[in-house]
């Protein structure tokens, strides 16, 4: 007798229903975010399937936040939770279901959006980082199921430059980036790092919304709030995320922001600016637009011809962080986007756009920093 698959959630970012187990199929779905009609992010893992080809049906997707993120989408995958590759996926737009197809050779795999960067490596992380030479560790502030917004600062210089990420929490991406970013600027060997650190004082963190990170949200906090859309009037009650970190900016001033985050659709990594703040001149704009060239001719994991629509003058939505930090700070600011899909440009059929490509481009969005700023200083 064939015995069913057992599929489990009950970890850290974990994420699926189970409508149905039959052998080795599936149907499922995804929970929604708390209080929220947002449903993207999925995580889960599935056991007893050893040479068995698995297949998993995930359904009500006409629904999703984004439903153009999944055609020409594989499922990310991995048995070790080491190496993330991907799994053949199809999307059928009629019945608004994505099936995955895979033959695990162990007993265990797991399944997800994305690599999921969990809360105990974001601890990691920051704890590792804070024991290197120059770099303090500062609480901003707690989230409303009281985690800690972690803040690590390090440098001497006159321009501050923020760094932050997974506002949006299931875009994790934005982690894996932070961590090839840290990565640079924790190692004074680094001569990215020593005229950084020389330059500017940095302020890196590396996870705005640990609460909808560990709830296995796509885009919200615990309440429901999506904090991209809470920086113009943010509150203790609804997004203290926001607060603590524009307060902190408040504190400091911002001579230079990157946003870091993952679109579901575009199969590329690009920049999105703040085109549309009011009063805006050609001299502020041109820091964004001259940091995007420099990247672009730096980066073969970066490019300029597909990316967000631009907001008309006098049309920019003031609640983002982008535009908000760049009107508030007069600071040149940007949203960095990275895929969920594969990168058309540089396609990786083994694993599409992943943790390394992530890593990589945080260390030319870092080399094209220090370019960027002695070009300022000229």
């Amino acid at each position: 007798m064939t015995h069913n698959i057992a599929i489990d959630t009950a970890f850290d970012a974990g994420n699926i229903e189970v409508k149905a187990v039959d052998g080795a199929s599936a149907r499922l779905a995804i929970r929604k975010d708390n209080q929220s009609e947002f449903k993207q992010w999925y995580y889960f893992r599935v056991s007893g399937a050893a040479g068995r080809e698995l297949e998993l049906k995930i359904e009500d997707l006409k629904d999703s936040a984004y439903p153009g993120g999944w055609p020409d989408y594989d499922s990310v995958v991995s048995e070790d939770r080491e190496y993330w590759g991907r799994a053949d996926s199809e999307y059928d737009a009629d019945s608004g279901t994505l099936t995955i197809r895979y033959t695990p050779e162990s007993n265990i795999a797991w399944f997800a959006y994305f690599a999921p960067y969990s809360m105990e490596r974001h601890f990691d992380l920051v704890s590792e980082a804070a024991l290197m030479d120059g770099v303090s560790h500062r609480v901003l502030g707690h989230t409303l199921d009281g985690r800690p917004i972690d803040c690590l600062e390090m440098g001497e210089g006159d321009k501050h430059v923020w760094l932050y990420a997974r506002q949006h929490p299931g875009e994790t991406q934005a982690e894996w980036w932070m961590e090839g970013a840290l990565d640079v600027l924790t190692d004074m060997g680094d001569p990215v790092a020593r005229t950084l650190r020389e330059k500017c004082t940095l302020h890196v963190v590396p996870n705005m919304n640990p609460d909808g990170s560990f709830r296995g949200h796509l885009r919200t906090n615990a309440c429901g709030a999506n904090l991209n859309r809470e920086w113009e009037n943010p509150t203790a009650e609804r997004s203290p995320e926001v607060l603590a970190l524009r307060n902190a900016m408040d504190e400091t001033g911002v001579f230079f922001a990157m946003d870091v985050h993952g679109d579901e659709a575009i199969p590329a990594a690009f920049l999105a600016g703040y085109e549309g703040i009011p009063g805006l001149t050609e001299e502020h704009y041109a820091g964004f637009t001259r940091y995007e060239q420099i990247l672009d001719r730096r980066s073969v994991l970066f490019q300029t011809e597909k990316g967000y629509d631009k907001s008309k003058p006098g049309e920019a939505n003031l609640s983002m962080s982008t535009t908000q930090v760049a009107h508030r700070f007069k600071a040149t600011a940007m949203t960095l986007e990275m895929p969920y899909k594969d990168n058309f440009k540089s396609p990786d059929p083994e694993q599409g756009w992943s943790p390394e490509n992530c890593e990589a481009l945080a260390r030319d969005c870092l080399g094209a920093l220090v370019e960027w700023l002695e070009a300022s200083d000229a």
